[in-house]
């Protein structure tokens, strides 16, 4: 609510036009909910574009289901990433409905009642190898939760570059690329160095003894000779989704005729 709109309110407030307490709820949820284990932040959707999202390593099941429960309740949409499998099935048994990615191990549950959020943007996402899939289909989940169109590639590393070459039309009208890689980590560069969009490398714990649990992919990827190439974190296939859908929706208006 704007300034304007909230003196408006309070002028019918103090009017008596307005009661007190439909005044509250045309002013909002309050823009953090206390709930002893977790302060949720119910204004993040207006800062910057999407509500808050869940990360699960480490909480019970009842905290984890008591965020997403305000987030329902405040009408926004919940994603939440890391679930492990006891997670999954308590969030499933609560909300049916929501869509779940076992690989992934994603929640996501759409604002009920709200319209699509506008489809705009095109991201795709490379693995060089199906063992970097759980990485990839994490932040392929969090584009489309951001409202991208997304399209994932797999399998298409540097020990059989025909197979990346083979599909350069489709990855080349990208708006913006993830590229998740583990043992050398050398596909980001690569695909930097074909493309006029940013690449967005997410290095993986995937690989043998030298690869460090992810250090020497990360520490590649940083090295890239390609310019276009940033780096997130080792294993973030969320934060590699998150800033490729918040650059593909800035670089391109939402699809015509979206809902």
């Amino acid at each position: 609510m704007n300034p304007n709109d909230l003196r408006q309110l309070l002028e019918q407030v103090r009017a008596g036009q307005v009661s007190i307490d439909d005044a509250l709820q045309r002013v909002g949820p309050p823009p953090v909910a206390d709930l002893g284990f977790a302060h949720v932040d119910l204004h993040r959707h207006a800062r910057c574009g999407f509500p808050e999202v869940i990360f699960c390593e480490g909480k019970t099941s009842e905290w984890v289901a008591g965020v997403v429960q305000q987030l329902v309740d405040a009408g926004q949409d919940c994603l939440a990433t890391r679930l492990n499998a006891e997670l999954a099935e308590h969030l499933g048994r609560l909300y049916p409905h929501a869509e779940q990615d076992r690989v992934a191990r994603t929640f996501w549950l759409p604002a009920p009642q709200a319209a699509p959020r506008p489809v705009a943007g095109r991201v795709v996402v490379l693995t060089a190898g199906t063992s970097d899939l759980p990485v990839a289909r994490e932040a392929v989940n969090t584009a489309k939760a951001l409202g991208c169109e997304v399209d994932l590639l797999a399998d298409v590393g540097v020990a059989g570059i025909h197979r990346l070459l083979r599909y350069r039309d489709l990855y080349a009208r990208a708006d913006c690329i993830v590229v998740v890689a583990g043992m050398d980590g050398a596909l980001p560069s690569v695909v930097g160095g074909l493309v006029d969009c940013p690449v967005i490398a997410v290095p993986t714990s995937i690989g043998y003894g030298a690869a460090f649990g992810g250090l020497a992919p990360l520490l590649t990827m940083l090295n890239s000779c390609s310019a276009g190439v940033v780096v997130v974190n080792i294993d973030s296939g969320f934060k590699g989704g998150y800033v490729a859908g918040l650059i593909a929706r800035r670089a391109a208006p939402p699809a015509h005729g979206a809902q």
